[in-house]
């Protein structure tokens, strides 16, 4: 017997440590205390959260919800556009002479008639003075030769003298009067070549830099400009729209003028980049972005103008239309070469069912959104979006006006889960900020938007 007593220990100490090890495995197993519905290892999967979401031990899923609306939403088209002048003039020079004045500074407003330059008059006074010395000379002598010829007709009917002699007298008295004519012709000349010494201002506008200064010399028609004028009120806002809205565009221009908004970009800070978001098009597809503009407008800008030029080509090459927008400008906002966010407006649509696109989510197999039932229980919901409006989706199909839609809080849902309203949203856009699924939303909004709606 006290042989068997160490085997008997060793049985024991094995029995014990396999109960032990078996015990640690089986507490590995278990669901740890305190983990939501839904919250597994990889529980971003689908699988993870419909699993969670049958057990529903966690009790209902806090959510952010509003209401469907029906409301009136223009329907408008994006673009970006350029701010060009009216009109354009090269101011130069119509003489040769030393520039001995200017009347106006750089960059300043100047009215149509008004004095912008003034070239030395003093030689082109002199020729003035001199085709009119000439002019008086010859006016004396074409006089005695007219008289001539008047006594020379006389005597010729009274057949005193030969008629070649007559006719000579007559040809010199004729010559003489082209004289006078070419004579005046110089004078007009020299006088016009005085005025052209007071340069006027063609048209009202503003002006750009100089290109010459006081006692350069300026040569008539010279390459360079003395200054560029450009009209600024009004003003044109020249932008590309997609071809394919060629038809919608003619057809609502035919019932009244489209209206055109133009708003100008906040002015970047030193060494930032602004970042190129995608620009939505009315019916909700992408188009690629504009470029940053070199010389943003002031911020806070918005101008109203219509649209007055419709090109009468599509570009082959980029599959778009130009168009021209008027702008009155009388604040002279708007600069010509600024680049500028356009929205034209083509119509508005009237009871239209909106959501918040943070409502919105995408699956495989189309956008879907949830519903929150009577009884406060989640139904996912099949939809058709027609388009975006800023942070807001143009529901087709699918929601009706006054549904409840969830907009934070999708992530942990499943198709029946039950529901507690964590915060209750005023309107479209007005949801709170709490749940990933809130998270999400906003940042599905911020990339669909292109910053012109």
């Amino acid at each position: 017997m006290p042989r068997q007593q160490p085997k008997t220990l060793v049985f024991t100490i094995l029995c014990l440590s396999f109960l032990a090890c078996s015990g640690e495995k089986g507490n590995n197993g278990a669901p740890q205390a305190g983990a939501q519905p839904g919250q597994q290892a990889g529980g971003g999967s689908p699988a993870g959260r419909s699993g969670g979401g049958r057990r529903g031990g966690g009790g209902p899923v806090p959510v952010v919800t509003t209401k469907a609306e029906s409301k009136t939403v223009p329907v408008n088209i994006p673009a970006v556009g350029t701010v060009e002048p009216v009109t354009t003039v090269m101011v130069r020079a119509q003489i040769t002479g030393q520039l001995s004045s200017v009347h106006f500074r750089e960059g300043q407003d100047v009215k149509k008639g008004q004095l912008l330059f003034t070239i030395d008059p003093r030689p082109f006074q002199n020729a003035l003075q001199q085709a009119e010395a000439v002019l008086a000379r010859d006016t004396a002598t074409a006089r005695n030769a007219l008289q001539q010829k008047e006594r020379f007709e006389d005597l010729f009917k009274r057949g005193l003298i030969p008629r070649d002699q007559y006719e000579t007298q007559s040809a010199g008295a004729a010559a003489l009067q082209a004289t006078l004519e070419a004579d005046r012709a110089q004078v007009d000349n020299a006088k016009l070549n005085l005025n052209y010494t007071r340069i006027l201002a063609p048209m009202s506008g503003r002006t750009g830099a100089l290109g010459i200064h006081e006692g350069d010399l300026v040569r008539a028609n010279d390459a360079t400009p003395l200054v560029v004028i450009n009209q600024v009120a009004p003003i044109y806002v020249t932008f590309s729209v997609p071809g394919r809205y060629l038809g919608e565009i003619r057809r609502f221009q035919a019932q009244k003028p489209l209206a055109v908004e133009a708003r100008g970009q906040a002015p970047l800070a030193p060494g930032a980049q602004a970042p190129p978001p995608p620009t939505p098009t009315p019916f909700g597809q992408e188009v690629a972005p504009g470029q940053g503009a070199t010389m943003p407008a002031k911020p806070g800008l918005v101008e109203h103008g219509r649209v007055s030029f419709i090109d009468n080509t599509v570009d082959a090459a980029t599959g778009t239309i130009k168009m021209k927008a008027t702008f009155d400008n009388g604040d002279q906002g708007l600069w010509p070469g600024l680049f500028v966010q356009v929205t034209l407006s083509l119509t508005a649509e009237a009871n239209v069912i909106v959501v918040p696109a943070a409502a919105v989510q995408p699956s495989a197999s189309g956008q879907f959104v949830y519903v929150i039932r009577q009884d406060r229980t989640a139904e996912v919901r099949q939809v058709a979006v027609a388009r975006q409006f800023g942070e807001e989706m143009i529901i087709a199909r699918g929601l009706s006006a006054g549904e409840e839609v969830v907009t934070d809080g999708q992530l942990r849902l499943t198709p029946g889960a039950q529901v507690s309203i964590a915060q209750r949203g005023g309107g479209p856009g007005d949801a709170g900020e709490g749940g990933r699924g809130g998270r999400r939303g906003q940042g599905q909004r911020q990339g669909q938007r292109g910053g012109f709606q």
